[in-house]
């Protein structure tokens, strides 16, 4: 799996435990509806660390915490 990949699953993960939209999302993280969608989408080959942890604030998760998934383990992971 690529990274993209892995930020696209995890993060439509946490959007469904949470049972929030994307446009919930961009009114708490303030991070563009079509930038969430991009990433939801896989539509960049790499997501800036800034845009993940502002989604992170949104989601009143840690950036850690986004990490802490088996699918960012190096096994699962393409190099």
């Amino acid at each position: 799996m690529k990274l993209n990949e892995a930020i696209s699953a995890r993060l439509t993960e946490l959007l469904k435990e949470r049972e929030m939209t994307q446009y919930q999302l961009y009114m708490r993280s303030g991070v563009p509806k079509s930038t969430i969608g991009n990433i939801v989408n896989m539509s960049y080959d790499s997501v800036k660390l800034r845009i993940l942890h502002e989604l992170c604030q949104g989601l009143e998760i840690s950036l850690t915490t986004f990490f802490e998934s088996p699918l960012f383990d190096e096994s699962n992971l393409e190099p």
